[in-house]
């Protein structure tokens, strides 16, 4: 496919965060191991039961170069980046604000130098809520950053969590995308000995899909219209089970939620990045979503090939050539504004 790309889905951890987990002892953290650094960042993962200590990190991480390699590499115009799971959760609530603006800063500056290569969304100290609106109006005011990344979990009451209403509204004061990502994953006592896998096809997905399908329950969709919520990884599992929600919230007879509209009317209103690795789960997300709300991603740098450090930058990753390829078998025009055009709008891109 000659098209060119807009990545939304993208991420880097910035250099003042990687100091930060070198310094750890405890998850989330980089070690050294087997002569090379590895990041450890789910629960368990150092246990000697759990999967392989982590993940190899390198410089396909953190360095801005090997970010803009790899787009060169994938025909990837402009990438809007944001930091990777666990994001500052982790950090003393008493330090978490100053962090949080200092790494906003940071990725701003990144993102100026880079010639129109990269924007970004930011973070939020979400342990302090009460001072997340006053960040995003200050990250309203850089013109590189379009939004925040938020983990699904939220502070660990979901994002459902009344605490976080000042955010819902600041964000969509300001015109800025909150980007749902997962990170702890659901149902892991249901899959032992899966490795990666299964946390991550499943136990991702479901808990995005729990965290937004509360946030509609909870009327917060209802009442800030203008929130825009771009869902990770196709919407995880929310555009197949639309119907089924609409339908168990309509019909049960133990709890009335009070929503004007069903759950699958504010489904409708949110963005989705295009990361579903199959034909068939693109076009069921396309059937479902507004077709001007579907961007495309890549999850870089996870999922790396199997090969050497040193040839990376020229190899070709398997999650964009997955995700053309389901992106292939869709219409020419689904194909054009799912590849850049809706990125191009969304976002305010000028193509470098």
């Amino acid at each position: 496919m000659s098209l060119p790309l807009i990545d939304v889905h993208t991420h880097m951890y910035l250099p003042r965060y990687v100091a930060l987990l070198r310094q750890r002892t405890r998850v989330p953290r980089i070690v050294s191991r087997a002569g090379g650094d590895r990041l450890v960042i789910l629960p368990d993962e150092e246990n000697d039961t759990s999967t392989s200590a982590g993940r190899p990190i390198g410089g396909e991480f953190h360095e801005v170069r090997r970010k803009l390699a790899f787009m060169d590499k994938h025909g990837i115009a402009v990438s809007v980046v944001s930091s990777a799971n666990p994001w500052i959760d982790f950090v003393e609530p008493d330090e978490a604000p100053a962090l949080a603006a200092q790494l906003n800063d940071d990725l701003e500056a990144i993102c100026a130098a880079s010639a129109g290569r990269l924007l970004g969304f930011g973070v939020l100290a979400l342990q302090r809520p009460e001072t997340c609106a006053a960040e995003l109006k200050r990250i309203a005011g850089h013109p590189h950053m379009r939004g925040v990344i938020i983990g699904s979990a939220g502070r660990g009451r979901g994002l459902d969590d009344p605490d976080f209403e000042p955010i819902w509204k600041a964000a969509a004061d300001g015109g800025l995308f909150v980007f749902i990502h997962p990170h702890y994953g659901v149902g892991q006592n249901l899959f032992p000995d899966t490795g990666h896998a299964m946390m991550l096809a499943l136990g991702f997905t479901f808990e995005t899909s729990i965290a937004v399908a509360l946030l509609i329950l909870r009327g917060v969709l209802e009442r800030h219209p203008g929130l825009k919520l771009l869902i990770a990884h196709a919407g995880g599992t929310l555009p197949y089970l639309a119907g089924r929600l609409d339908s168990c919230v309509k019909n049960d007879i133990s709890k009335d939620f009070g929503l004007p509209r069903p759950p699958s009317h504010y489904l409708r209103q949110c963005w989705y990045d295009s990361i579903a690795y199959h034909g068939p789960a693109l076009a069921a997300l396309t059937a479902f979503a507004d077709p001007a709300r579907i961007m495309f991603g890549t999850d870089h740098p996870f999922f790396r090939p199997h090969v050497a450090d040193d040839v990376l930058d020229k190899t070709t990753w398997p999650a964009p050539e997955e995700n053309l390829q389901a992106l292939s078998s869709l219409s020419a025009e689904q194909q054009k504004a799912i590849a850049y055009a809706n990125g191009l709008a969304a976002f305010a891109i000028s193509l470098p």
